[in-house]
């Protein structure tokens, strides 16, 4: 199997199955003499983690990351950092009953007909467990680009959205509530419709909207290899992603170029920021951000029609512990996401300059 790896110079190279022993990666291309805070690191696993409020998927997993290379006294020694994190609550029983049948809109076909073979359990390589590991390799990559700050948020579930601009909104309300959306009164909304939608076995999806400030000028590698093209990239890469737009996105369609050019002030910025930080594929020093949907989660606690390996028409119904909604879940692995594309260019400008 082959994209077990992203990224040029900031390099991650993830491993291991929902239930396997364990699942980890390496990280290549780290700077050395980096600090690096663990206590950080192990704060966003814990906001990836399961089992951490009422509305999502109740296995319980402390997702401690053990470092085994790459670090030396605290800091980063410019060697590959190798991690692994323990899968210590699997419950593989509740798969048992796909272990011949399809799930539909899951990967249990598409991985069975590409590989002659599937590890049903949790979906194997095709979980978004293992997204824990980019969580880890993100957590790094932060530390990395210093000053640079990225920030992603819940900004609709369902039919419930947050109608408000990224300035307009108080970021330290994000983690004070189970779904991450920075505006109290919108979280609240958004709590109970998931919980309506669990209670009825059925899942929803939603939008996480992420913004990266304090970027510097020239980040990006045209043409192939445009900053926006790369993030694009990484998010979709994520599981249950089926859409992101930068900038004015699809709403920019609408405008007039005389209405959606950003004029220059003289010191370099725009007095508008509808290209969204990134002109020409390259970073402009505006904030960049982007909105990236989610689907709703595949697995249902209802009955459906499917077809099992043989071809033939079966009914099935999900079992054990899954998220009726992935978007809280998901808010640090857009984050983690951001950093390594932005922490890969980062270095790469770094490069170019000598």
């Amino acid at each position: 199997m082959a994209g077990n790896s992203f990224g040029t110079l900031f390099k991650l190279s993830t491993f291991g199955e929902s239930h396997g022993t364990a699942i980890g990666g390496t990280i290549d291309g780290c700077p050395a003499g980096v600090e690096i805070d663990f206590d950080l690191v192990q704060q966003d696993m814990d906001r990836r983690k399961p089992g951490q409020s009422a509305i999502v998927t109740q296995r319980k997993e402390p997702d401690t990351v053990k470092f085994l290379s790459g670090i030396f006294e605290g800091k980063t020694t410019g060697t590959p950092i190798g991690f692994i994190i323990e899968n210590s609550n699997q419950k593989s029983k509740d798969y048992s009953h796909i272990k011949d049948t399809y799930r539909p809109s899951h990967a249990d076909f598409t991985y069975d007909k590409k590989y002659g073979n599937r590890d049903y359990r949790g979906g194997g390589r095709s979980s978004a467990r293992e997204t824990a590991c980019r969580v880890v390799a993100g957590a790094i990559a932060k530390q990395v680009l210093g000053a640079m700050k990225i920030t992603a948020y819940t900004s609709s579930v369902g039919d419930i959205q947050l109608n408000k601009t990224y300035q307009e909104l108080d970021f330290s309300h994000t983690e004070q509530n189970a779904v991450r959306c920075p505006d109290p009164a919108t979280a609240e909304k958004m709590e109970a419709y998931i919980k309506e939608i669990r209670s009825q076995g059925d899942t929803v999806g939603g939008v996480v909207e992420c913004v990266i400030q304090n970027v510097p000028v020239g980040l990006g590698e045209p043409v192939f290899d445009k900053l926006h093209a790369q993030l694009g990239k990484a998010m979709l890469s994520i599981n249950a992603v089926k859409g992101f737009e930068y900038g004015s996105g699809f709403s920019g369609t609408a405008l007039k170029g005389s209405e959606h050019n950003d004029l220059f002030n003289e010191n370099g910025s725009t007095k508008t920021n509808l290209s969204g930080g990134i002109q020409g594929g390259i970073s402009n020093g505006m904030d960049i951000y982007f909105k990236v949907a989610f689907k709703p989660v595949a697995t249902v606690m209802q009955k459906q029609e499917t077809i099992n390996s043989k071809g033939e028409k079966v009914e099935m119904q999900g079992k054990g512990r899954h998220d009726p909604c992935v978007v809280p879940r998901a808010v640090p692995i857009v984050e983690a996401m951001a950093a390594l594309v932005m922490a890969d260019f980062f270095l790469l400008n770094k490069i170019s300059k000598l």
